[in-house]
């Protein structure tokens, strides 16, 4: 296979919703900063939600994203917490993996903590192949050819062939 077809992992992002900012938001912060060993961003709400009491540009929660090794790393002990088991439905058009992780706790040297409570959170993967630079690039930006792009069957059979993972 040639070095342009091989499909690798861009960036994984972890994202932590809580739906209001204060105490949960700064508890969501610190968990996921030891989860990850990265420092978070905190994310804010595109649009007013009165149901929820969630107001426009009030963080709302936080994310990090994870690039090279550490993203392997995360991905690996992400899977293995979700025991290796995929949906179809869980797999977009361009290639990207999405699932959730109902607690913090089921991670590695995380214990339950009554002062904390219990957070759940998303992982997204990206995958892509070499090349996709042509289309983000500032000078001379091209569209990115259909063969180029990771498709959702391409998606499968790399998850199931790296990570062991059913789908």
């Amino acid at each position: 296979m040639s070095a342009m077809r091989e499909i690798y992992i861009d960036k994984v992002i972890v994202h932590m919703g809580v739906g209001e900012s204060g105490e949960r938001l700064v508890k969501a912060e610190d968990l996921v900063t030891k989860i990850t060993g990265q420092k978070p961003v905190r994310t804010i709400a595109k649009r007013t939600q009165p149901a929820f009491g969630i107001r426009k540009g009030a963080p709302i929660g936080c994310k990090v994203t994870l690039r090279r090794a550490n993203a392997e790393k995360f991905i690996e002990t992400a899977l293995t917490i979700i025991e290796r088991h995929l949906a179809i439905s869980q797999f977009d058009q361009t290639g990207n993996v999405s699932f959730g992780i109902e607690e913090h706790t089921d991670f590695p040297g995380m214990a339950y903590d009554p002062a904390i409570g219990i957070y759940g959170m998303d992982v997204n993967v990206v995958l892509e192949r070499k090349g996709v630079r042509v289309a983000r690039r500032g000078i001379a930006r091209r569209k990115l050819p259909a063969d180029q792009k990771v498709k959702k069957e391409e998606a499968i059979a790399f998850m199931r062939e790296r990570y062991q993972v059913e789908v």
